[in-house]
C-alpha cells in the first residue's frame, strides 16, 4: 500500500520539509515565519485577484515543465526550456509582424505553429546530438539556452529593433488583434488554457498510445528497447520535438498574451522554474498542473514578501531553491519508504 503510494507521499514530505527549512530561513533574517506564510497564501490564493495573478503565472509554467518531463520519461535530463521559450517568442514576434493586416483567426494559429516549430527544433537538436553522437543532453541544452539569449539579443537590439523603446528594446509590437483574449472578465488570459490543454494530450499521448509506451520502454532500459526492435533514435528526436514544442508554446504566450512584443523579458526563468516543476510532479504531466499553480502562487506573492516583511525580492527564489535541493535528496526515498517507515514486511 505504501509503495503504491510513494509518487504522492514523497513529494508531499519533501515539499512540507521545504517549507520547514523556509520558516528556518525566514526566522534568521529577522521576519515572522508565520506572518510571511500568512501572507504568502494571501498573495497566492487569497482573493479572487490573487488566483488571477497566479494562474496567470502557472500558464508557462506548464508549458516549459513539459520541456523537461516528457525527454524525463525516455531516460534524458534536459534542461533547454529556456532556450525554447526564448525561440518561440521571437519566432511568433517575427511571424504576427510579418502578417500585419492578415485575419487574427489565421495570424494567431500560425504564430503558434512557428513558436512550436522553433521550440522543437531547438531541444529536438539536444536529443539528436545525445542519440546520434553521444553528446551529453543535459550540457548541449544548457548551451542552447545561452545561444538562444544570443540570437534574440543580437535581433532586438539590432534589426527588429522598434525606435520608440529606449528602455527595454524590443521589436514592433504584434498589434491588439494578435493578442489572445482574456477569459471572461478576468486578467487571466488564454495561455492557461493552452497549458492546461497541453498537460491533458501529452498525458493521454504517453499514457494511452503505444508511442507512449514505447518512450516508456526505453527510459526503463534503452537497451532493452534496441533488443526488441524499438525505434529508440526516432523515439528520443520525437520525444524532444514535442518537449521543445511545449515550451516555443510558452513563448508565443508569452509575445500574444503579456508583453505584445518579443524583448528580454521572454527570458524570465519560466523555462529554469519548469524544470523545479516537472521534478515535484514526478514527470506526469497531468500532476504538472497542480504543481505549476503552486509555484505560480509562490511567484505572485512575492511582492507581498516585499512590502508586509521587508524581505528582498528574490525571498520566493529561495523557497523554490530549497525545494528543489529537497526534491533531488527525496529520490534516494523511493523504493525505501517501507523502511523509512519501520513497516517492511517481515520474510518467512
Amino acid at each position: 500500500m505504501i509503495r503504491t503510494l510513494e509518487p504522492l507521499l514523497i513529494p508531499v514530505a519533501a515539499l512540507a520539509f521545504s517549507l520547514l527549512l523556509f520558516a528556518v530561513f525566514v526566522a534568521a533574517a529577522g521576519a515572522d515565519a508565520i506572518g510571511v506564510f500568512e501572507s504568502m497564501y494571501r498573495g497566492a490564493f487569497g482573493t479572487w485577484f490573487s488566483w488571477q495573478n497566479t494562474l496567470g503565472g502557472a500558464a508557462p509554467l506548464m508549458l516549459t515543465a513539459l520541456c523537461t518531463a516528457l525527454p524525463a520519461r525516455i531516460g534524458l535530463i534536459v534542461i533547454g526550456a529556456e532556450g525554447a521559450v526564448v525561440v518561440g517568442g521571437v519566432s511568433a514576434a517575427l511571424t504576427g509582424l510579418a502578417l500585419q493586416g492578415a485575419s487574427p483567426s489565421l495570424a494567431i494559429p500560425a504564430m503558434a505553429l512557428a513558436a512550436m516549430t522553433a521550440g522543437g527544433v531547438w531541444i529536438g537538436l539536444a536529443g539528436a546530438l545525445r542519440h546520434y553522437r553521444g553528446v551529453n543532453e543535459t550540457i548541449s541544452s544548457l548551451l542552447l539556452n545561452y545561444i538562444a539569449i544570443a540570437v534574440m539579443s543580437f535581433l532586438v537590439f539590432g534589426m527588429l529593433r522598434d525606435p520608440a523603446t529606449l528602455n527595454k528594446p524590443s521589436t514592433y509590437p504584434i498589434g491588439e488583434a494578435f493578442m489572445l483574449s482574456p477569459l471572461g472578465d478576468t486578467s487571466i488570459h488564454g495561455g492557461f488554457m493552452l497549458g492546461i490543454g497541453a498537460c491533458i494530450l501529452l498525458w493521454l499521448l504517453m499514457r494511452h498510445t503505444p508511442f507512449g509506451f514505447a518512450v516508456d520502454i526505453a527510459g526503463g532500459n534503452m537497451r532493452a528497447a534496441r533488443l526488441v526492435g524499438l525505434p529508440v533514435g526516432r523515439l528520443v528526436v520525437i520525444t524532444c520535438l514535442l518537449a521543445g514544442a511545449a515550451a516555443g508554446l510558452a513563448g508565443m504566450v508569452e509575445v500574444a498574451a503579456v508583453h505584445g512584443r518579443a524583448n528580454t523579458s521572454l527570458n524570465a526563468g519560466y523555462g529554469y522554474q519548469g524544470i523545479l516543476v516537472a521534478f515535484l510532479a514526478r514527470h506526469n504531466p497531468l500532476a504538472i498542473i497542480p504543481v505549476a499553480i503552486l509555484f505560480g502562487g509562490i511567484s505572485a506573492s512575492n511582492g507581498l514578501l516585499q512590502r508586509d516583511h521587508e524581505l528582498p525580492d528574490a525571498t520566493g527564489l529561495v523557497l523554490q531553491g530549497i525545494i528543489f535541493i529537497v526534491i533531488l535528496v527525496s529520490e534516494a526515498w523511493y523504493g525505501r519508504l517501507n523502511e523509512l517507515l519501520g513497516t517492511k514486511r517481515p520474510t518467512a
